[in-house]
């Protein structure tokens, strides 16, 4: 990441939604930032006042700053939404209430989402007819750019997740969105390396170089898959996992 040192942290709700008990195994595990996503029953964003200053303070007593908060800001839209509509005003609503809670517990990162994966956006030679899903790669850039505005405004940076089931769903469709908005200061990308291997992305070298200087954050989660069953076996060790082969050459 440019030189920089990286440093290690979780998604807390994956240790427990119990965000007492969740610092305790970071503590075991020598695990520093946290990256928050549901804490008790509520997915950041949807928390009074109140909790937030209560996740606040607990997290500053024991030494665990904010990573990222981590809304599924967009998930759930399609090519067939537009910038306004009913669900894209839910979404952004929930990303101001986000980016609200943010400020409180400085955090300097907030994820997006993209909208639901077209599995061929572009070809030749006859795929352009028959198998490109038409226009859908063309209703994303609209749809995230007033979000990236907010975000320039408010002094927060968003970062992208790379899906398995999302429009974005590698490191280069993830550039790309972000080039056609020119927003690399304000938006960078949450590289999902085991999400990227569904559409066959070398995590390194390839998935590597072609975000330089554009990662915000990395997940690393590894599983074992049953694609033609649509099946998530159980988690892996690194290093395991069905996807081992694709995280270098």
């Amino acid at each position: 990441m440019g030189g920089k040192e990286m440093k290690l942290g979780v998604i807390c709700d994956g240790i427990s939604r119990n965000l007492r008990h969740a610092v305790d195994v970071m503590d075991e595990f020598g695990l520093q930032y946290a990256e928050l996503q549901f804490v008790g029953d509520k997915e950041v964003g949807d928390h009074t006042k109140a909790e937030i200053v209560e996740i606040d303070a607990l997290l500053r007593a024991r030494g665990k700053p904010v990573s990222c908060l981590s809304r599924h800001i967009f998930a759930g839209t399609s090519s067939a939404n537009r910038p306004g509509d009913a669900l894209h005003c839910q979404h952004m609503d929930a990303l101001k209430r986000v980016i609200e809670m943010a400020h409180i517990v400085d955090a300097p990162l907030v994820r997006i989402m993209t909208q639901k994966k077209e599995q061929i956006l572009w070809g030749k030679n006859g795929a352009e007819k028959w198998n490109v899903a038409h226009g859908a790669w063309d209703t994303m850039a609209p749809m995230i750019a007033p979000a990236v505005e907010l975000a320039k405004a408010e002094g927060v940076t968003l970062v992208v997740e790379t899906g398995n089931g999302t429009m974005v769903n590698s490191n280069y469709t993830a550039r790309r969105l972000i080039d056609e908005l020119d927003a690399k200061d304000v938006l960078k990308v949450l590289w999902d390396p085991g999400n990227n291997c569904w559409c066959h992305e070398l995590a390194y070298p390839d998935g590597y170089e072609v975000l330089r200087g554009g990662i915000g954050d990395i997940c690393i989660s590894k599983m074992f898959w049953w694609i033609r069953r649509a099946q998530c076996l159980r988690g892996a060790k690194l290093g395991r996992g069905s996807w081992a082969l694709y995280f270098s050459r």
